[in-house]
């Protein structure tokens, strides 16, 4: 088994809707919004992280291959359907590899796949200064009493605002023996992410995104994934 390439995946990711990706604060502050975005710990700004794409576009895909549990798919389930190429981008649990014998270790070689945390575009925050607009949104919502009709328990959440750009940027590493449908099925789960939703509240209509400008290795992808169509064929 030898690594033949590592390909680099670059987008715009663009948010067709605010996004909510919280930050897991369980502190209460007074005056504040209840459900505060993730930022950077330096820059203050939002971002996406890594794990959130990771999380979802693999979610999507073993939800498509109709093999979805519980907990991440295992190495013994490598046998149904569109199972084996999301363990061999994403990898299998420590305990599964722990018990792997030589052959199945061949077979599904390491992971494929390394997610970066996505900044906001830096030229995009540049015409939001230069306009002096906010890229932070305050969304009240509340519940609504289905006996009274009334609202009530009203609360805040933060969003990054629709139109937002963050640079995505994802490695594939190729080893030989590799098929390309692999690749494909790293394509299709990116194009699933784009007819969901990312982060919370997808089913309010936050996280709508659209990847823009695709390039793999430089070379220009954009016509191809829009062609994309995730469903019409599973490997």
């Amino acid at each position: 088994m030898q690594l033949r390439n590592i390909s680099i995946i670059h987008a715009d990711l663009k948010l067709l809707t605010g996004l909510h990706i919280g930050a897991g604060d369980g502190e209460m502050h007074i005056g504040g919004v209840d459900n505060p975005v993730i930022r950077h710990p330096v820059t203050r700004q939002p971002y996406i992280p890594g794990s959130s794409l990771k999380g979802k576009i693999r979610s999507l895909l073993e939800w498509r291959s109709g093999a979805v549990q519980e907990g991440p798919l295992s190495r013994q389930q490598q046998g149904q359907p569109g199972v084996l190429p999301i363990l061999q981008l994403f990898g299998i649990g420590g305990g599964d590899s722990n018990d792997l014998s030589s052959e199945e270790a061949r077979k599904l070689g390491p992971t494929r796949l390394a997610f970066w945390d996505c900044p906001l575009q830096k030229a995009w925050i540049g015409e939001k200064l230069k306009d002096k607009q906010p890229y932070i949104e305050v969304k009240s919502e509340n519940s609504i009493n289905r006996i009274t009709g009334t609202a009530q328990h009203p609360r805040q959440t933060e969003r990054v605002v629709e139109g937002a750009i963050f640079d995505f940027h994802l490695s594939f590493k190729r080893l030989d023996g590799d098929d390309e449908r692999l690749f494909d099925t790293l394509l299709a789960g990116l194009k699933l992410l784009e007819r969901d939703s990312l982060g919370g509240s997808g089913s309010r209509g936050y996280g709508k995104v659209r990847f823009e400008k695709l390039t793999v290795d430089n070379e220009d992808y954009s016509e191809k994934f829009d062609n994309i169509q995730p469903f019409a064929q599973q490997g």
